[in-house]
C-alpha cells in the first residue's frame, strides 16, 4: 500500500497572520468586556436589592434608629461567616444607600409581585429575584463600581448630570472619577459654551483606560464572585495597619492603643479612622490614616476633618489638640506626614515634632513591610490572610 504523501505546511504570511491575530484578540476582549458587564449586571441588581430588603426591614422596626444598626450590624456577621469578603457594615449600609438614592423600580416590582400573586400563582423566591434582576438591569445601566463613586456626590443635580454623561459617553469608572475629581459638572454649569464643554469632557485620556483583565479583577467583581485577587489590596491594607498598630507599640511606651477603624459620622456621611493610639508624653491622641495611594489634598482635608471631630467628641478637657498622620503606601515609594496645622501655637508643634516618631522612620518600615507583604503573597499565589477589615 502506498503511503500517502505528507502534507505541505501552510505558510501564511505576515499580514495574513497578523489579521488573524487581531481579530482573535478583539473577540476575547469583546467576550471578557461582556462577561464583566454580565457580572455587574447581576450584582447591581443584587446589591439594590439587598439594600430594599434592609430598608423595608428597618421600616417594621420604625421608631428606633439603633434597630437599623443593629440589624446591618448582625447581617454583615452572618453574610460574612457564609459569603466572606464584601458583606460589612459599610458594604451594607452603602447597599442601602443605593436603594435609597435609587428606589425607582421598587413599584414596578412590587406591582408585578402583587399581580402574580392576585393571579393564584405561586411567587416563588428565584422568580422575584428573576423580575428585581430584569427590572434593575433596566433602571441601573452603568457598574456597581459607578454607582458606589456616584453615591459620594451629595448634590442629587451634580450626581444625575454625572451618571447621564457617564453613559451617553462611556465613560469608565476612572474617567467618572476625574471629571467628579475636577468638578466638571460645576464648570459645565458656569461655561456659556455648555455644548463645547461637554464635547471636551467626553473624550477620554489614556490614563482612564480599563482593560477587560481589569475589568473582571475589579475588587468589587471579586468579592461578588467570592474569588480572591492574587494580590488583594483590601488585604494588604489591613496587614499594613496590623503591623502599624504592633510597630508603633514596641517603639517604646508612649504609644497605648485605643482603637482600630473607628466609625464616626459627620452629617450624613460615615468614615473610618483607620488606627487611633493616646500618646502619653504629649498627652494627645493620634489619628492615623493609611492610604495605598499618592498623598493628595484630598487625604490632608480629611485627616483634617477627622482631627475637628476628635477634638470636639474624643479629646478631654486636660490633653491637648489630636495630631493626625497620614500614612500612603505606595509600591515603589512611601510618604508619612504629620497634620500639625490645627494646633494652637508653634511650642506646641515643635514639641510634637522632637517627641512623635520621625516620618522617615515611618516611611522606611511602611516601604519594606508593603514589600514583605507582596513579596509573600507572590509565593504563596495568594494575599497576605488577616482578619478581614470592616467596612
Amino acid at each position: 500500500m502506498a503511503a500517502r504523501p505528507k502534507t505541505a505546511a501552510i505558510a501564511l504570511s505576515a499580514p495574513v497572520f497578523g489579521d488573524v491575530v487581531a481579530d482573535i484578540v478583539a473577540l476575547l476582549e469583546a467576550a471578557r468586556h461582556l462577561a464583566a458587564h454580565a457580572v455587574n449586571a447581576a450584582m447591581t441588581a443584587a446589591y439594590w436589592s439587598i439594600g430594599r430588603r434592609i430598608v423595608e426591614q428597618e421600616q417594621r422596626g420604625h421608631v428606633r434608629a439603633e434597630y437599623g444598626e443593629e440589624l446591618v450590624d448582625q447581617l454583615a456577621t452572618d453574610l460574612t461567616k457564609r459569603f466572606g469578603r464584601g458583606f460589612g457594615r459599610r458594604n451594607l449600609f452603602q447597599m442601602k444607600a443605593f436603594y435609597v438614592a435609587y428606589p425607582q423600580i421598587v413599584q414596578t416590582a412590587s406591582a408585578q409581585s402583587r399581580s402574580a400573586t392576585s393571579r393564584g400563582k405561586v411567587q416563588t423566591l428565584s422568580a422575584l429575584s428573576r423580575i428585581e434582576k430584569q427590572l434593575a438591569e433596566r433602571a441601573f445601566p452603568l457598574p456597581w463600581s459607578h454607582y458606589v463613586r456616584l453615591l459620594a456626590v451629595r448634590d442629587t443635580a451634580a450626581r444625575g448630570f454625572y451618571e447621564t454623561e457617564a453613559l451617553r459617553g462611556g465613560w469608565t469608572v476612572r474617567q467618572l472619577d476625574r471629571q467628579i475629581e475636577t468638578m466638571f459638572y460645576e464648570r459645565t454649569a458656569l461655561s456659556r459654551n455648555k455644548i463645547a464643554m461637554l464635547t471636551k469632557g467626553a473624550q477620554p485620556r489614556a490614563e482612564d483606560a480599563i482593560t477587560p483583565e481589569e475589568e473582571i479583577k475589579d475588587p468589587l467583581v471579586l468579592e461578588f464572585l467570592g474569588l480572591k485577587d492574587e494580590y488583594s489590596e483590601a488585604e494588604i491594607e489591613e496587614a499594613l495597619i496590623v503591623h502599624l498598630e504592633q510597630f508603633l507599640l514596641e517603639l517604646g511606651g508612649d504609644f497605648t492603643f485605643v482603637g482600630r477603624q473607628r466609625r464616626l459620622r459627620i452629617g450624613d456621611a460615615w468614615y473610618r479612622v483607620d488606627l487611633i493610639f493616646f500618646h502619653r508624653a504629649l498627652r494627645c491622641l493620634v489619628i492615623i490614616d493609611l492610604k495605598l495611594g499618592s498623598l493628595t489634598h484630598a487625604d490632608a482635608g480629611q485627616m483634617h476633618l477627622y482631627l475637628n471631630y476628635a477634638r470636639e467628641h474624643w479629646t478631654r478637657r486636660d490633653e491637648n489638640p489630636p495630631v493626625g498622620l497620614i500614612l500612603c503606601a505606595k509600591r515603589d515609594a512611601a510618604v508619612a506626614k504629620y497634620a500639625l496645622e490645627g494646633l494652637s501655637n508653634k511650642v506646641l508643634a515643635a514639641e510634637y515634632r522632637t517627641t512623635l516618631p520621625n516620618e522617615k522612620v515611618l516611611e522606611n518600615e511602611l516601604h519594606k513591610s508593603r514589600m514583605q507583604l507582596e513579596a509573600r503573597g507572590a509565593r504563596r499565589g495568594t494575599p497576605p490572610r488577616t482578619r478581614a477589615k470592616r467596612r
